[in-house]
């Protein structure tokens, strides 16, 4: 993804500002408060506002294109008279950039795209920096996402923090399967090995790995082929868990309730077992742990891999997206009602859009934001506007057409000009009927692989919980150091250098280091989320 500059638009003269001018012009556009709906904020239809409302907005931006002239935010002007300046950050600066802004107290009127962790939810809501939001959602002024709450109530209680407020509202796609991006097999590998069943279990898997390894499977009379290729591990790591009951690779709940703490589990050792046998017969890349994704990437172009990550497998293969690369049926182990896949849980895990306390009119940003939460702005802020990228073939049934692109253009890349919606997670939400009409032949081959492999086994692993202030520093702090142990450990564990035999010592290590603690904190919450308190 391209990064710019930061690109503010003018000289800060956003309504929140201090002066008594732009008060006073806020206040006539619309007084904050419960007089506010008299005071000329629409509940419903549009525009918003009748006096033209500036608001200051803060963002992390891909730097495609200036979000000034974005066809996307020029409508949302038009529609709601709700006029923006924009604080723009790029992506790889925005966490530290956020942080300055909360220190310093020198706030937008909201943040977009914001990637609010729960800690900062916690945090600056109770302080009163980020206010709460459930009181207009209830008041009217969201009828999407009341809605939407109304029909799935765990979406809004995942994102309810311990005070009983909600200080940011998530990304929501209730349709999602993949967690992480999933496996796959090389089709042409699978044809030269004449193999027409995948493997069901780890052994099977093994045996699999084997032939690629023995048998000249791409054909060059050389023994180039890698069965099974990583990055560190980080990209395989939770599909694999799920062969030892395992849904995600630090903290989950099994189906009985019951929070674990996954690098001191049973099912972590057979994980961890497999790994090393794979390593030992040369199965498993030994490149794992130094190679980049690029490096990877090129083996995959050679053809020369037969098991790997990706989100689509022609990222790492090349070529055409097509069925022939089949994604990967998670196997069986030892551990009995395996395997387990750990499943999206519909929302995002940080906070896509919150409002803080300098905004002069909260009733009509709620409205703003609303309007991303239904099928049309879903569909304007993901597709463009109509006409653009695409039309109805027939706008009853939401079916839709793609148009060729302008100037013949990468249709993605030139999604990136028009909408602020790429290389960023923001508020809103995905549905099937966003996409009637343009989806491919390869996308409806995704949705079969998915509903006969994963859906099925799948769970999420964890709610959206909160911790209490002292919680979260608590954990925070006894994380720091587990995870550095448990990284160090895995790859020791999986190269040799740490025999499998040393596995109690390794877990008493990590229960004196609070392993035990984090499980038992984290039960603690999702108690309190399952009690809906």
């Amino acid at each position: 993804m391209l990064a710019a500059c930061s690109s503010s638009n003018g000289n800060g003269s956003s309504a929140s500002s201090d002066s008594p001018s732009a008060s006073s012009s806020a206040s006539s556009a619309a007084p904050s408060g419960s007089d506010s709906a008299e005071g000329g904020v629409k509940k419903e239809g549009f525009p918003i506002v009748d006096k033209t409302l500036t608001l200051t907005m803060m963002s992390q931006d891909a730097g495609v294109a200036d979000w000034n002239t974005m066809p996307v935010l020029q409508d949302m002007e038009k529609l709601t008279n709700i006029k923006f300046n924009y604080q723009l950050t790029p992506i790889d600066s925005f966490a530290t950039k956020k942080n300055l802004v909360f220190a310093s107290g020198d706030l937008p009127d909201l943040l977009y795209a914001a990637d609010l962790t729960p800690a900062e939810q916690v945090t600056y809501g109770t302080q009163g920096v980020l206010i709460p939001l459930e009181k207009y959602i209830d008041e009217g002024y969201a009828p999407n996402l009341k809605k939407i709450f109304d029909e799935h109530p765990d979406v809004r209680k995942s994102f309810t923090t311990p005070d009983g407020h909600m200080y940011a509202l998530p990304f929501i796609d209730l349709a999602a399967v993949w967690y992480r991006s999933p496996m796959w097999y090389n089709g042409k590998f699978l044809k030269a090995l004449n193999v027409t069943e995948l493997p069901k279990t780890t052994e099977e898997l093994y045996n699999y790995l084997k032939r690629v390894r023995d048998e000249d499977p791409n054909g060059n009379g050389k023994k180039d082929e890698i069965p099974l290729t990583s990055v560190k591990l980080d990209d395989l790591r939770m599909y694999f868990l799920g062969f030892w009951g395992i849904y995600d690779e630090k903290i989950y709940a099994d189906k009985d309730g019951k929070v674990h703490y996954t690098p001191e589990e049973e099912g972590y050792k057979g994980y961890l077992t497999f790994l090393n046998r794979l390593w030992k017969d040369n199965l498993l890349d030994h490149e794992t742990f130094s190679q980049t994704s690029d490096q990877k990437k090129a083996k995959g172009e050679n053809n020369q891999i037969a098991l790997f990550n990706d989100y689509f497998p022609y990222f790492t293969l090349g070529g055409e997206p097509s069925g022939d690369n089949p994604l990967m049926t998670p196997v069986s182990s030892e551990i009995p009602g395996t395997p387990v896949y750990g499943k999206h849980p519909g929302i995002s895990a940080n906070g896509t859009f919150a409002i803080t306390s300098k905004d002069p009119n909260p009733e009509a940003t709620m409205r703003w934001v609303d309007y991303l939460y239904s099928y049309d702005g879903a569909t304007l802020m993901n597709q463009g506007p109509e006409n653009v990228l695409w039309k109805y073939k027939n706008k009853d049934t939401h079916e839709k057409e793609w148009l060729p692109v302008p100037g013949g253009k990468e249709r993605e890349a030139y999604r990136g000009t028009i909408t602020p919606n790429f290389g960023i997670l923001t508020p809103g939400m995905n549905s099937s009927e966003l996409t009637k009409g343009l989806r491919t032949d390869f996308d409806d081959w995704i949705d079969k692989e998915n509903a006969e492999k994963l859906t099925p086994i799948g769970k999420a692993p964890f709610p959206n919980v909160y911790l209490t202030n002292d919680e979260q520093s608590e954990v925070t702090a006894l994380l720091s150091d587990l995870d550095t142990y448990v990284q160090q450990m895995e790859a020791k564990f999986v190269t040799g250098q740490e025999p499998m035999s040393n596995w109690d010592k390794y877990v008493a290590q990590i229960k004196k280091m609070g392993g035990d603690r984090v499980a038992e904190v984290y039960q603690g919450a999702y108690d309190r989320w399952n009690s809906g308190k």
